[in-house]
């Protein structure tokens, strides 16, 4: 019984610590703030349309979009 509880006294000791550690970052570090910006590939924003020969009716027609 003493070895079980050794065990858990050191498992809760190593918890203990990670945990201390985590909230000692959440206290002490504070993130660095920037702009961020990504490139949206224009085949994403205007897709191209393959043209499958359907019938275009109402305003599609009048753009010219089949």
């Amino acid at each position: 019984m003493p070895s079980l509880i050794r065990f858990l006294m050191t498992i809760g000791l190593i918890a203990g610590a990670i945990y201390g550690a985590m909230f000692a970052l959440v206290l002490y570090v504070e993130p660095t703030k920037r702009e961020m910006s990504e490139r949206v590939p224009t085949d994403k924003i205007n897709p191209v349309r393959q043209e499958t020969g359907t019938i275009t009716t109402g305003s599609d027609a009048d753009n010219g979009i089949q």
